[in-house]
Order: C-alpha cells, then sequence, then structure tokens
C-alpha cells in the first residue's frame, strides 16, 4: 500500500501526539488518568486491557497495556456534524497507559480530530468547524497532560 504523503514527514505535533511518563503502579496510573480525565472533562465510556485480552486469547506475554476511551460529549457532538457522522470511525478519544517496566508507566495520547483534518474528514462547509473543535479538544487534552506533568509521580522525560 503506497500512502499519498510520507509519515515520517509528519510531526507528532501535527497529530497531537502528548506522552508523560509517570512513577506509580499500572493500576494506580489508570486510575489517576481516569480521575484527571473527569475533572478534565472527559467521561470514559470505554475501557478496556488489550494486553489482558492478547495474553489469554494468544499467549502473547504483553506487558500491562490499558485503554481508557476519553469522551467529550459535546465536542463529540460538533465533530460528528463537522464530518459527517465519519468521525464515529475514530471515536473514542484514546489514552493509552502502558507500563514500561514495573514502577514505571508511559500516558500516550494522540488528536483523533487532528487525524481527521489530516484525513479530510471535516464536510466542504465545515473546515473552520472542524478547526475550532481541534482547539477545544487541544485545550481539553493539555489540561489533562499539564496535570499530570504537575503530579509528583510524573518523570520528566
Amino acid at each position: 500500500m503506497t500512502l499519498p504523503f510520507d509519515p515520517a514527514a509528519i510531526d507528532g505535533e501535527d497529530f497531537g501526539e502528548e506522552e508523560q511518563l509517570l512513577a506509580m503502579s499500572h493500576e494506580e496510573a489508570i486510575e489517576h488518568v481516569r480521575s484527571i480525565c473527569s475533572d478534565a472533562g472527559f467521561g470514559i465510556p470505554v475501557e478496556f486491557s488489550p494486553s489482558e485480552l492478547l495474553n489469554e486469547k494468544v499467549d502473547a506475554d504483553r506487558d500491562p497495556y490499558y485503554v481508557l476511551g476519553a469522551c467529550n460529549p459535546a465536542v463529540a457532538d460538533r465533530a460528528l456534524e463537522a464530518t459527517g457522522g465519519d468521525i464515529g470511525a475514530l471515536f473514542p478519544c484514546n489514552m493509552v497507559i502502558q507500563e514500561i517496566e514495573p514502577g514505571t508507566q508511559r500516558v500516550y495520547h494522540v488528536s483523533i480530530m487532528r487525524i481527521a483534518r489530516l484525513l479530510g474528514l471535516p464536510e466542504p462547509d465545515a473546515a473552520d468547524e472542524m478547526d475550532a473543535i481541534i482547539a477545544d479538544t487541544g485545550e481539553l487534552v493539555a489540561d489533562v497532560f499539564d496535570r499530570l506533568a504537575e503530579n509528583e509521580a510524573a518523570i520528566d522525560a
């Protein structure tokens, strides 16, 4: 498959990449990120552990890896409207908690709104609205990662 662009030429900022390391157990990190997301205005309608599923189903021997599917309903509604419903294929906004080693967790996120914009998902007359949605979700996610960085368990990368 040939892509119409060079993925290596895209900077993480282009797709809203965020990362924070935390010095805590995996379970503590899941609860901590869940709480911070809630405080920042996200609900968590979906959550699952790919590592548990893969370890059980295909004996993958994966380290703990957990996904919190965060959603701000007002922004999600606007994004569905601006994309004619197509952004639903990317929902929800995932926050990944990955154990790097025991006692060190990596929290990772990419912006589905920015990815949708890069893919051209906004309706032709909704590009400005999509840009506003990207700004709004960017502020919400920045708040989450600012709070994570302010915690005493934050590790400077």
